[in-house]
């Protein structure tokens, strides 16, 4: 079974991490300071390790990009673009600005014709970034419980490899996969998040994932 290098320390980074061991995969979280981790560590297991953004950027097969959107670029700088060249890189981040939400609305600081992940894949372009777990809680990113069945997660990237490694971990997590395309489609993928955050924001709803409905 592949190795996860999970580059992030937060609630996302921990929650995939959780996943992931809980579906027997080894994994390593990267972060500036292991310090902060050594609870994870500790209550994750034997299949559980840490380490710099270097570090789990090397031990990983299949690397995921759990951070905020505005870090996302300096944390790849930091683990090492050759150490993630040519391999997937599942991408969670989303472009949120600083300012406060209106009327429930987040704030990016990409633009219409533009998402977080192009100018990722732009720069670093031996790197095979695939969007994916942007547009739902950490809460519900690991075998989600629905009453209307098995939630959607749309993902995208210019890499077939990398959409199968992406699309066989999504449903190993119990969600359907819905390839949408190249790159681009990033830019319709990330917005799916401000969608998301409204009914929280304004009615402090959280527990919603989208789900594609075909005739």
């Amino acid at each position: 079974m592949k190795r996860i290098g999970i580059l992030g320390s937060g609630a996302v980074a921990k929650a995939l991490g959780n996943g992931f061991i809980k579906h027997g995969y080894e994994v390593m979280l990267g972060t500036r300071d292991t310090a902060k981790l050594e609870d994870w560590k500790a209550n994750a297991g034997n299949k559980a390790q840490t380490g710099s953004f270097e570090d789990a950027a090397k031990f990983a097969d299949i690397a995921v990009l759990a951070v905020a959107g505005r870090a996302a670029a300096d944390v790849v700088e930091l683990a090492g673009p050759q150490n993630l060249a040519g391999k997937t890189v599942i991408d969670t981040t989303n472009p949120i600005g600083d300012v406060p939400p209106q009327d429930g609305v987040i704030q990016y600081f990409t633009k219409a014709d533009d998402s977080l992940m192009e100018q990722l894949q732009a720069r670093f372009p031996a790197i095979h970034f695939i969007k994916a777990f942007n547009s739902v809680g950490n809460a519900f990113m690991v075998d989600p419980s629905f009453k209307d069945g098995k939630p959607t997660m749309f993902i995208c990237g210019n890499n077939e490899t990398a959409k199968k490694d992406t699309t066989d971990i999504l449903e190993k997590f119990g969600w359907e996969a819905c390839d949408m395309g190249k790159v681009t489609a990033a830019r319709p993928i990330e917005q799916l998040c401000i969608l998301w955050c409204i009914p929280g924001f304004l009615h402090n709803e959280w527990t919603h994932a989208f789900k594609l409905l075909k005739a």
